[in-house]
């Protein structure tokens, strides 16, 4: 499985933005939770549910800075 890119969470609006990064942190930590009874099989999943959250809030925090820069302006 390769990384999703960041362009593809680009593309959402806002709303589908921030369902992503709901549903991405409902999947950590249920991955968190398999983890802990030690059925957890995939072990690099969590790579990528990381890698896949730091690339939403990264867009999501580049938006809240455009608005404010564009209020401001």
């Amino acid at each position: 499985m390769s990384f999703p890119k960041i362009e593809e969470a680009r593309q959402l609006n806002d709303e589908e933005l921030s369902q992503q990064i709901l549903e991405v942190k409902k999947q950590l930590a249920n991955l968190r939770l398999l983890k802990a009874t030690g059925r957890l099989e995939k072990t690099h999943e969590f790579k990528h549910i990381r890698h896949r959250l730091a690339q939403l809030k990264t867009v999501e925090r580049e938006r809240q800075i455009s608005n404010q820069l564009s209020v401001n302006s």
